[in-house]
């Protein structure tokens, strides 16, 4: 079973439709909402400030979410995929957003909806990355226009497609 942790007086809450793998953490003020999945050895941590994660939202293994004490809440939108081993990092993130393997979302970043985040990409601080494009590299830079059929493929395809993997494990 999933380590739920209250922290200061604040247990999670987590909505009956949204699965949690066996061996994820999640403590403090954190909200997780319909149909989201959060996978193996991930660990979200509310310790420091609110954590508000939406609808159609799939956090896969080893990421992490947390925040910086006197920053801002961490926010995911709606129908966003987290690839494996991302760190989510006191930013927010709106609504249709695939955050690639293994990238760094760092504090007081905004991510608007519609945009890749490439594998590897280090998106540092107080950045906003721009409706309808791919950002890669260190420091993450737009490269690409994303086409309607990326947007449908890799956003929208990755997040209804983990939709129906978690339905797999109940």
């Amino acid at each position: 079973m999933a380590l739920i942790k209250k922290v200061n007086g604040i247990l999670p809450q987590i909505d009956a439709t949204a699965w949690i793998a066996e061996n994820a953490t999640i403590t403090g003020d954190v909200t997780i909402g319909k149909d989201s999945g959060i996978w193996f050895q991930t660990v979200i941590r509310g310790d420091c400030n609110r954590i508000i994660i939406g609808d159609h939202v799939n956090i896969q293994d080893q990421s992490m979410v947390h925040g910086t004490t006197g920053r801002g809440d961490t926010i995911i939108g709606n129908h966003v995929s987290v690839g494996h081993r991302v760190i989510i990092h006191g930013c927010k993130i709106h609504d249709h957003v695939l955050i690639g393997m293994g990238a760094i979302i760092l504090d007081d970043t905004i991510i608007e909806s519609d945009v890749i985040v490439a594998a590897g990409a280090l998106v540092t601080s107080d950045k906003v990355l721009k409706s309808g494009w791919l950002y890669a590299g260190i420091p993450a830079k737009p490269i690409k226009e994303i086409t309607p059929e990326m947007r449908q493929l890799y956003i929208e395809g990755t997040a209804a497609a983990y939709v129906k993997y978690k339905e797999h494990y109940r």
